[in-house]
């Protein structure tokens, strides 16, 4: 029984490790996908609306 519950939190602890490891590879790919727009538009940066204020603002990464 005891290896059983050893197992079961080593699949747990891999399952929450690897949701992490997706979640990171998509932020990062994200914003590489950012500056590739940012570098063929010829802009500085990425505006993003605030919908608090009503302004664009550049997005911060």
């Amino acid at each position: 029984m005891p290896q059983l519950i050893f197992f079961a939190a080593v699949g747990v602890v891999a399952y929450v490790g690897y949701r992490k490891l997706v979640r990171e590879a998509e932020r990062v790919t994200a914003k590489a996908r950012r500056a590739r727009k940012e570098a063929a538009n010829g802009s500085m940066g990425t505006l993003v609306f605030d919908p608090k204020t009503g302004e664009y603002r550049v997005a911060k990464d």
